[in-house]
């Protein structure tokens, strides 16, 4: 007369298997979709190389082109090399402004390199004289 109703379970054993089931199928997915997204991540990043290199490639072709000329390459040879046919005068112009800075950059080695590698050497033969320590 007094019976108390049987109170259920909060987690059956069905619901246990099937959170099982969830879980391990969520696990099994982790791993193909983590590889799936990094390698659409790799390959975005090479159609990007792939496109500043064929870029890249066309610009050279077009310097190719443009050093298959011969007035390119005198125009080159004239303004970057300062060339002059031999029977021309060239004239180097100085402005004012950088006529008066003749200061030395000390920075600047003022001998030549093999001069300041030689002294180098030299220096390195005399051994600094211990103070008996």
């Amino acid at each position: 007369m007094g019976r108390t109703p049987r109170m259920r379970p909060m987690l059956t054993s069905r619901a246990a298997i099937l959170a099982l089931v969830v879980c391990v199928i969520a696990l099994s997915l982790a791993y193909p979709l983590r590889e799936y997204v990094m390698q659409r991540a790799q390959i975005s990043q090479l159609q990007d190389d792939q496109a500043r290199m064929e870029a890249n490639v066309a610009e050279l072709r077009e310097r190719e082109e443009a050093l298959s000329e011969d007035s390119y390459v005198e125009r080159e040879a004239r303004t970057r090399l300062h060339y002059r046919y031999p029977d021309e005068t060239a004239y180097i112009v100085i402005r004012p402004e950088t006529e008066g800075d003749t200061s030395v950059d000390p920075s600047e080695p003022t001998d030549p390199w093999f001069t300041e590698l030689w002294r180098s050497v030299e220096e390195a033969d005399r051994p600094e004289p211990d103070d008996g320590l």
